[in-house]
């Protein structure tokens, strides 16, 4: 392997940190209280791809299809998902997310960019907004294959 320099090293220790933090500061802003982390998170999940089967979204989750059965069950309670047939193979369920589940979604999504927004009004100064763009672009290489 080649050498990886100081700065790198530094730069990929602190950004994993920083990013990590922000993900769940982001995460906190439209936390519901009546939702586990991996309801929510299951929840977007379903909202990010559409209908899905309980197997893929374990496997998205990177959880066992037990454990994703019981977080789709307590989702079910409160109104929102659905399941039903696959249209393409009956024996399978496919998971969408029902209207309240939709709302739920977007005005969760709704709350973190205008929480994100007015943390970089009211934190930052225009000339350090524009440093951060600066830096989003160059960390955007990062995510291309």
């Amino acid at each position: 392997m080649a050498h990886i320099s100081d700065s790198a090293a530094r730069t990929a220790r602190d950004l994993r940190v920083v990013f990590s933090r922000l993900r769940r500061r982001i995460r906190e802003v439209a936390q519901d209280s009546d939702l586990t982390p991996s309801q929510e998170s299951a929840l977007s999940l379903v909202g990010k791809h559409g209908a899905a089967t309980a197997s893929a979204l374990a496997a998205a989750e990177g959880v066992r299809p037990q454990s994703m059965a019981t977080t789709l069950a307590a989702l079910e309670q409160h109104d929102l998902i659905r399941r039903a047939p696959d249209p393409e193979d009956g024996r399978r369920q496919l998971v969408t997310l029902t209207e309240a589940g939709r709302a739920r979604v977007e005005g969760n999504r709704q709350l973190r960019e205008e929480w994100l927004a007015r943390a970089f009004q009211d934190r930052y100064t225009e000339e350090e907004r524009q440093t951060v763009l600066t830096a989003l672009e160059l960390l955007e290489r990062l995510s291309r294959p």
